[in-house]
């Protein structure tokens, strides 16, 4: 899917050299991503739905930064009746560098750090989690037209913690990516 992006990319940034969207140094861009996760097996049940919204400004012709939201809600239904429930927000900063910005389509690198807080529940008691996250990983974007593009941005690495209020251990989780379930799908509206 990565490929076939790529080269369809390529292809429009190479027959349309006169109409040239993308971005600039001054430029401002709202972007978000959306992601669904379910997963069974036997009688566990595993729900996880994400939104992550981004402000982003152009510092340079390459560079930009800004400020971004983050929304998790994780659901877990276990075998005998069992159930956790964890909700999570977030709230941090990104930072990109883009290869080609001033193209339709470019590559970009990012990473960003969110401080964390949450709530889990797993029906008799409800406990406060607070805990930080960084990651990052590559990206493209393509432009549809001069204001809207779509971007694939693929999370390859990631870690973070919470640690619950009561003292109990901390749950800290590190991602590597290397598989489909990593790669969200965003849109991007430029100002």
């Amino acid at each position: 899917m990565l490929t076939a992006l790529a080269v369809l990319g390529f292809t429009c940034v190479q027959a349309q050299d006169e109409d040239v969207s993308g971005f600039a140094k001054g430029d401002i861009f709202i972007s978000g991503q959306f992601g669904y996760n379910s997963e069974k097996e036997g009688d566990r049940k595993n729900n996880t739905f994400t939104i992550t919204p981004k402000l982003g400004y152009f510092i340079s012709e390459n560079i930009a930064i800004g400020p971004k939201l983050g929304y998790q809600s994780n659901s877990q239904e276990f075998a005998g009746g069992g159930e956790l429930d964890i909700n999570t927000f977030s709230l941090g900063a990104f930072g990109r560098y883009y290869f080609t910005p001033s193209t339709k389509f470019s590559l970009f690198g990012e990473f960003g750090v969110a401080y964390q807080s949450g709530k889990s529940d797993n029906g008799t008691t409800e406990i406060t989690i607070d805990g930080f996250n960084l990651g990052g990983g590559p990206g493209i974007s393509y432009f549809l037209n001069h204001n809207f593009a779509l971007e694939l941005f693929w999370g390859i690495l990631e870690y973070s913690t919470l640690e619950p209020d009561n003292g109990g251990e901390s749950i800290d989780n590190f991602n590597i990516g290397v598989g489909f379930d990593d790669l969200n799908l965003g849109l991007v509206y430029k100002f």
